[in-house]
């Protein structure tokens, strides 16, 4: 499964989804990361340049791009939640602290 969350540059989760400016993206397989990349999306500028459809836009291709089967965040606004419930993506509760760990602790939830 392919879990994305907004992450600090120190690597912790971050807040916000839709105003990220970084997104950890991690491959998990039998409860454990298999692959961690970070990619600098820029979503905190780019959120307020151009119209809310076209931030949304933006969003989905890059899950789309990513193979993103759930995101892994403390905060999405309405209109995020709609699109991302509307994609079918679960929204998981994040941890404070290492995003990794919130990954690993959402998705334990989940299963829960």
């Amino acid at each position: 499964m392919i879990v994305a969350t907004p992450v600090t540059p120190d690597g912790n989760a971050a807040h916000a989804w839709g105003k990220a400016h970084w997104i950890g993206v991690a491959e998990v397989t039998d409860g454990a990361i298999t692959a961690w990349e970070i990619h600098e999306v820029g979503w905190d500028v780019l959120h307020d340049e151009g119209t809310e459809g076209s931030h949304h836009a933006r969003v989905v291709r890059f899950l789309q791009n990513q193979g993103i089967a759930a995101v892994v965040v403390d905060h999405v606004g309405a209109g995020m939640f709609r699109m991302l419930t509307t994609m079918g993506v679960p929204i998981l509760q994040a941890s404070p602290g290492d995003a990794q760990t919130s990954i690993l602790a959402a998705l334990r939830r989940a299963e829960e």
